[in-house]
C-alpha cells in the first residue's frame, strides 16, 4: 500500500524529522455528506454519502461539473467548512481522529492572493521567515526558499515583482507557482489544492500538475486536488480519479481504469477524444442531452420518444449505480479497511511556527516594504494632501485677527480635522488587497491576527507622519495660524491621530465589507455621521439628545479634535467683539465658551490623550473584527471527525 517515495531519504535529511513524520498521511473518508443550512426550502444536501481515500506519493483528482462539489469536499477534508454547513461521516488519517497540527497540511485557493508589489524572492522568503520555527537560522530559512523556488521553476523570475492591479509581471502560470512554493515551505504531508490549473493555458497547467507530482513522490505528499477539466496530457498524470455530480460520486478509483468503467455501462470514450472533456459531458446535468445505447450524442437527438434513449440525469444514475455494485467499489472498501488496520503513527508536529516577536518583526518589514511601493497605498493619497493643503493655504491665506477671522478660523481648522482626514478612504482599495493576503496566510495558520494588527499599525505609522507633516506645515504657515512651535506641535499631533484613526476605522470596514464599493460607501458613511455629531454643523448645546448628542456625541472622534484645534488656536487670542470698528477685545476663552461651546474645564492636552486611546481602541476593535470573520470561516480548523462539523458534535451546535 505504501507508495516508492523517491525523495524519502532527502526529506528525511532536510528536515531531520521536521514537520510530521516520514511514513506520510493516510487519508480516508466513509459516506461522509455535507448539507447547508438557510433558504426557504430547508437544508440543501451538496454532497451524499460520498467514500474514498488518498495515500503518500499519489494526486487524487476531483473532478466534475460546476456546482456539483469539488471544492466542498476539498473544504470537508481539510476541515474548512463553513459555520452554516453539517457535516457527517467519518475523515480520518492514518485510520485514526487526529487534530492536524501546524505544518502538517497546506490549502492551496483558487485564486493566487499574493502581495503584488514583492518579488519572488522576497514574497517566498518572507513567508519561510513567518512559517518555519525558530530553531531553524536565517540562512536555512533562505537555503528553504530558494530550494523551494528552484522546485517549482522560478529561479529565472526570483527578482521580477509578482505585480497585479497597474503592474502586470509575472505569468499566471509563474503566479500559481508562486503560490503552491508559499505553502510547501513546511514540507506538509497533506496538500489540497483548488482548481490549480485555473486560468492557465494546457502547456502551464501540465508543468504545474507535473511538478506537483513529481513532489509528492519526493516529499512523500498526498495531494489533493480539485481541477474542472484537465487536459488529456494532465488527466494522464492523476494516480486516482474521484467523478462527482450533483454531489454524488459517478467514480472512485484509480484514473486509468475510469475509462473501462464508463465503456463497460454504455459510454465508451470516442477515439480521439479526451478522457475528462467526455466524462463531463456525459454527467453534466446543467444541459438537455439525449443518449442511444453504446453510442453518445454530442447535441440533442432532435428524434422525440425514440426507443433506448436516456436523458443526463437518467444516464446519472445508470452510473452511480453501476459505481455501487462494481468491482472498483469493492477494491475502494478493501483498500480502506487495509489502511484503517495497518499500524501508523499519529502525525506529529516537531517544530512550530516562527515566534510571535519574529512574526510581527517580518509583517511589519513586509508590509512597509509593499506601502512604500505601492503608489495608490500613501503616494497618491500624498500628492492630494498637498493639493488640499495648497488649496486651503491660499483660500484662508493670512486670515489675520479681525472679528470675521473667529469663524473663518473655526471653518478652516473643522475642514482639516474631518475632510482631510476623509481621504484616507482613498487607500481602501489597497487596504482590502492586504486584507485578502492576510484570510489566505491566515486560513493556512502562517501567522496569527494579533502580529498582523500590530504589523499593519506599525508600518503605517512613519507614512502618516509624513502625509501630515508637510501638508499639515503648508496649512498651518499658509493661514497664518497662532505662532509658537508648542502650537504647531499640537496641530500636528491631532492631525496624525485623526489620519490613524480613519486608517483604523477603513480596517475595520475592509474585514466587515471587503467589496471597493460597498466599503467606501460605508466608511465615508460612517465619519459623515461622526462629523455631524461632532459639534461643529450643529453646536453642542443644540444637538437633540437622543442618539446625537447621546452617544454620538461623545464617540465621535471629531468632538475631541474639533475642540483640541479650538484651544490650540484660540487661547491666547483677542479678537474684536463685533465687525464695527473700535469694538472692544475679547479673549480666546470667551469666543470658546460663547461662540464653540468648548469644554473649558480641562487642558487641550486632555483631547489629545483621548485621541490617542481612541488608535489602540480602534485597533483592538479591528483585531476582534477579524476573530468574528474567523468564527463564520473557521481558520486552520484541521479537523477531523472531532473538528465542529463532525457527526458527533454538529447536533450540539
Amino acid at each position: 500500500m505504501r507508495p516508492n517515495g523517491a525523495g524519502r531519504d532527502v526529506e528525511v535529511a532536510e528536515n531531520g524529522g521536521g514537520f510530521g513524520s516520514v511514513d506520510g498521511a493516510y487519508l480516508t473518508w466513509e459516506e461522509l455528506s455535507v448539507t447547508v443550512s438557510g433558504g426557504k426550502n430547508g437544508p440543501k444536501s451538496i454532497l451524499q454519502d460520498l467514500t474514498g481515500y488518498a495515500r503518500p506519493g499519489e494526486l487524487l483528482a476531483i473532478m466534475g461539473p460546476s456546482g456539483c462539489g469539488k471544492s466542498t469536499l476539498l473544504d470537508a477534508l481539510a476541515g474548512r467548512l463553513a459555520s452554516n454547513t453539517r457535516q457527517t461521516g467519518d475523515v480520518l488519517i492514518n485510520g485514526r481522529k487526529q487534530q492536524l497540527t501546524y505544518g502538517t497540511s497546506a490549502y492551496l485557493t483558487q485564486e493566487d492572493v499574493l502581495t503584488c508589489t514583492l518579488t519572488v524572492r522576497e514574497a517566498v522568503y518572507y513567508s519561510a521567515m513567518l512559517q518555519l520555527p525558530n530553531a531553524m537560522s536565517r540562512a536555512e530559512k533562505m537555503d528553504r526558499a530558494e530550494k523551494t523556488i528552484r522546485e517549482m521553476g522560478l529561479q529565472d523570475s526570483v527578482n521580477t515583482r509578482i505585480g497585479g492591479y497597474g503592474n502586470k509581471s509575472l505569468s499566471g502560470g509563474q503566479k500559481k507557482r508562486v503560490s503552491i512554493c508559499i505553502e510547501l515551505l513546511t514540507r506538509p504531508k497533506l496538500l489540497y489544492l483548488d482548481e490549480p490549473t485555473s486560468g492557465l493555458d494546457s502547456a502551464a497547467s501540465f508543468y504545474v500538475m507535473s511538478q506537483i507530482v513529481k513532489l509528492a513522490r519526493q516529499y512523500e505528499m498526498t495531494v489533493l486536488a480539485s481541477i474542472h477539466q484537465p487536459s488529456s496530457e494532465v488527466f494522464a498524470l492523476f494516480h486516482n480519479l474521484c467523478l462527482l455530480s450533483l454531489g454524488r460520486m459517478i467514480y472512485f478509483g484509480p484514473s486509468n481504469v475510469s475509462n473501462q468503467f464508463f465503456a463497460t455501462n454504455g459510454f465508451p470514450t470516442p477515439e480521439l477524444q479526451n478522457p475528462a472533456d467526455h466524462f463531463l459531458r456525459t454527467i453534466n446535468n446543467d444541459f438537455d442531452q439525449v443518449y442511444s445505447c453504446n453510442k453518445y450524442f454530442l447535441f440533442p437527438d432532435i428524434e422525440q420518444g425514440l426507443p433506448g434513449k436516456l436523458t443526463t440525469e437518467q444516464v446519472t444514475n445508470v452510473l452511480v449505480g453501476a459505481y455501487k455494485s462494481s468491482d472498483t467499489c469493492k477494491e475502494i472498501q478493501r483498500t480502506i479497511a487495509e489502511i484503517m488496520t495497518q499500524e501508523r503513527g499519529v502525525i506529529e508536529r516537531k517544530g512550530s511556527q516562527a515566534s510571535f516577536i519574529t512574526q510581527c518583526m517580518v509583517l511589519t518589514q513586509r508590509s512597509f516594504v509593499n506601502m512604500y511601493r505601492d503608489k495608490g497605498y500613501y503616494w497618491l493619497r500624498f500628492f492630494v494632501y498637498i493639493a488640499l493643503a495648497i488649496g486651503i493655504g491660499t483660500l484662508f491665506y493670512d486670515i489675520g485677527s479681525g472679528y470675521e477671522s473667529i469663524h473663518s478660523r473655526g471653518s478652516m481648522l473643522m475642514y482639516v480635522a474631518s475632510f482631510l482626514t476623509i481621504m484616507a478612504i482613498g487607500g481602501f482599495p489597497s487596504f482590502v488587497e492586504e486584507m485578502k493576503v492576510f484570510a489566505r496566510e491566515r486560513l493556512n495558520g502562517h501567522y496569527g491576527a494579533g502580529p498582523f494588527v500590530i504589523a499593519n499599525t506599525l508600518s503605517s505609522a512613519p507614512f502618516l507622519f509624513f502625509i501630515s507633516l508637510i501638508p499639515g506645515g503648508i496649512i498651518y504657515y499658509l493661514v497664518g495660524l497662532q505662532r509658537g512651535n508648542k502650537q504647531f506641535v499640537y496641530f500636528l499631533s491631532i492631525l496624525v491621530t485623526c489620519m490613524m484613526l480613519v486608517e483604523s476605522l477603513m480596517m475595520v470596514v475592509a474585514t466587515m465589507v471587503p467589496n471597493y464599493l460597498m466599503g467606501l460607501t460605508t466608511g465615508a458613511g460612517i465619519q459623515g455621521i461622526m462629523m455631524l455629531s461632532g459639534g461643529f454643523f450643529q453646536l453642542p448645546n443644540d444637538l437633540p439628545n437622543f442618539l446625537w448628542r447621546y452617544p454620538l456625541y461623545y464617540i465621535s472622534f471629531h468632538k475631541y479634535a474639533y475642540q483640541g484645534l479650538y484651544k490650540n488656536e484660540f487661547e491666547g487670542l483677542k479678537f474684536p467683539s463685533s465687525p464695527s470698528e473700535g469694538a472692544p477685545l475679547i479673549d480666546g476663552a470667551t469666543i470658546l465658551k460663547n461662540i464653540w461651546q468648548v469644554e473649558t474645564g480641562y487642558s487641550k492636552w486632555i483631547n489629545v490623550v483621548i485621541l490617542l486611546a481612541m488608535v489602540p481602541t480602534y485597533r483592538i476593535l479591528f483585531f476582534f473584527t477579524i476573530k468574528i470573520a474567523e468564527r463564520i470561516k473557521p481558520v486552520v480548523r484541521v479537523f477531523m471527525s472531532d473538528s465542529p462539523h463532525s457527526d458527533e458534535e454538529t447536533g450540539k451546535q
